[in-house]
């Protein structure tokens, strides 16, 4: 082809070219912004239109840095795809593409504050141009739950100045979070006279933001009950978020416009013996103030607004006056209350021990002077005997003799009570109280113990005897407050009959206690004989003499048996039987014994043993 032919080529590609283009060009759109959370992944879309195929395609992706610059970080043509590398990104990004619709897809993985950029998506074609396209990756990071640090001081409502109220801080936020005070559910504007709200903003090194907060304010006497607390407001993907600190309360020093005083305990009446708690408190709140309590001539200083009183009496009825004085402001106030003390004097009983022979009439008073109504109530042996203050007992009997408790009380206060005691002793003659038995089984050679317990008055004298008149010595005798005790031991030898006898100027009582004596026996059989001994402290030994006796009748028995065998008195069979001493080595008796039966003799030792016969 020569060179014209090619120059007219060439001329009509450009004119096809410039034709082309002038009606098709290459298209690409992007999202304004992508919003992440630090940490997650972000993926970012690039949609373009072109005619020419994938492989007359370029694709780059750029980011802009913070001064402007753009840096690319992929590139893409139909033989090669690249990310660039030593950026932030080469390690983090990946790029899909989509043919059929046209799309390119950027992804990032652990999106961190520093990747909020602006990203440029660029396609070229060979035949249809140039296009890029732009979008902004927003990162967002929550921030840690926010703190409210209150102040631990008074704040006095006369401060000329706002005095600071608290602080709150919240940590690691991005973008940087906002604070907002309030005042129970109400914001609180800052920047005057009455209020001020001073911020302050830390960035970290990992690019988070802090941001305290402190609020200042001049407070009012309605502030002791106010709640402060802190809103805090941050951006999310898609939307914002907020959250809230804990409630604080601050102390508010007020002065006081009135002083009250009053009797914290006991609640109701008080008696004597009582401790007293008064509490006196003025309306305002300010550590400054001073109290004073006063009751007549005395004053008392109080301490944590509060005076005790301990073992109070009637001497300390009246009127209690507390003062205070605001050492601030200089200004005193008074409060007042009365007190009254209720008293219940010592029980009296008249009278005090009675003397009263049996078949009388017992009359005793108890009373107890009181400020309160009281109750009279008689008690014996912790049993109720009768109510009111007279204690009348008709036809006295020795049941009606001993100990009566009067106890006064006051109904209306809880442990108000005195008590007193009668002592009321019957004059009779003497009365034994019968035991249960009195008619006794004891082993012989043991010992009984017997016991009287005898009634009246004057105190009896007891004396125990026998029925042969004998006196016993008593070994024990006490005067009791219902009689007297006596007892007496002794040894049981035999049958016998005690008698307690009791005496005095009244006349007198006896009391017979029988006693039977059992004694225990052990039987001994022998071929001649039986002996029956008595059982008592002393058997063993009998027994023991018993078997001797037999032995030695046994001896005697063998005696009488070896004089008869010698004489021959014995074994008197129908043979012929004679007595015949031989010499022995052991000088042995022999004893011939023969018989009709037989010519052989047997010759027997006394001993039993066999020896030879002599000749005859």
């Amino acid at each position: 082809m020569d060179a014209r032919h090619s120059a007219c080529l060439l001329a009509g590609l450009v004119f096809l070219l410039h034709g082309f283009t002038a009606w098709a060009v290459v298209e690409v759109s992007m999202e304004d912004r992508v919003e992440v959370l630090k940490g997650e992944t972000a993926q970012i879309t690039c949609m373009f239109t072109s005619d020419d195929g994938f492989g007359a395609l370029t694709i780059q992706w750029f980011y802009v840095s913070k001064t402007g610059e753009k840096h690319s970080i992929y590139y893409q043509d139909a033989t090669t795809q690249m990310v660039e590398r030593s950026t932030s990104f080469t390690d983090r990004i990946m790029v899909n593409v989509t043919v059929a619709t046209r799309e390119v897809v950027l992804t990032i993985t652990d999106v961190q504050i520093k990747d909020q950029l602006e990203f440029i998506c660029l396609v070229k074609s060979l035949t249809d141009g140039v296009s890029e396209g732009r979008t902004k990756l927003l990162v967002f990071e929550r921030p840690d739950s926010p703190t409210i640090e209150g102040v631990q001081t008074g704040i006095y409502v006369y401060e000329t100045t706002p005095s600071k109220i608290g602080s709150c801080e919240v940590k690691n936020g991005f973008p940087k979070p906002n604070i907002t005070w309030y005042r129970n559910n109400a914001p609180i504007q800052g920047d005057s006279d009455e209020v001020k709200i001073m911020p302050s903003t830390t960035i970290e090194s990992s690019g988070l933001f802090s941001v305290r907060s402190e609020l200042s304010l001049k407070v009012m006497k309605e502030d002791k009950d106010a709640q402060f607390y802190c809103k805090v407001t941050y951006l999310v993907p898609g939307g914002t978020r907020m959250t809230e600190t804990n409630r604080i309360n601050i102390t508010v020093y007020y002065p006081s416009t009135a002083v009250n005083v009053w009797v914290e305990s006991p609640k109701g009446k008080i008696k004597e013996g009582d401790s007293i708690m008064f509490h006196c408190y003025g309306n305002g709140n300010t550590p400054s103030s001073v109290y004073i309590i006063k009751h007549g001539e005395k004053e008392y200083a109080v301490e944590s607004n509060t005076l005790i009183l301990e073992n109070v009496t009637r001497l300390q009825n009246g009127y209690y006056e507390c003062n205070s004085m605001d050492m601030e402001t200089y200004e005193e106030l008074s409060g007042n209350t009365t007190v009254f003390v209720h008293y219940l004097e010592p029980a009296v009983v008249l009278p005090t021990n009675i003397e009263i022979a049996q078949g009388e009439e017992l009359t005793a008073t108890c009373n107890a002077l009181s400020s309160l109504q009281t109750h009279t109530a008689w008690f014996k042996n912790g049993r109720l005997v009768s109510f009111g203050h007279t204690l009348i007992v008709k036809d006295v009997t020795f049941d009606t003799a001993g100990a009566y408790t009067c106890v006064v009380t006051v109904p209306e206060i809880d442990g108000m009570e005195e008590m007193e005691t009668l002592r009321v002793t019957v004059k009779g003659a003497p009365q034994i109280m019968k035991p249960e038995h009195t008619d006794l089984e004891e082993s012989v050679a043991n010992t009984v113990e017997l016991t009287c317990h005898v009634r009246g008055f004057p105190s009896p004298q007891i004396i125990w005897t026998t029925a042969d008149g004998k006196i016993l010595e008593t070994t024990s005798q006490n005067e009791m407050e219902d009689g007297v005790h006596s007892m007496v031991s002794m040894e049981v030898t035999s049958d016998l009959t005690a008698f307690c006898n009791a005496s005095n100027e009244y006349g007198a009582d006896a009391l017979a206690f029988n006693i039977k004596a059992i004694v225990y026996t052990t039987a001994a059989a022998t071929t001649t004989s039986t002996s029956t001994l008595s059982s008592s402290t002393e058997s063993n030994g009998v027994i023991i003499a018993v078997i001797i006796i037999c032995i030695l009748l046994l001896a005697i028995l063998g005696s009488v048996l070896y004089f008869l065998y010698k004489k021959g008195k014995i074994c008197g069979r129908s043979g012929k039987q004679d007595l015949t001493k031989e010499k022995s080595s052991k000088d042995n008796i022999v004893v011939e014994m023969k018989s009709d039966n037989t010519e052989d003799a047997v010759l027997l030792g006394v001993n039993g043993e066999k020896l030879l016969r002599s000749p005859q």
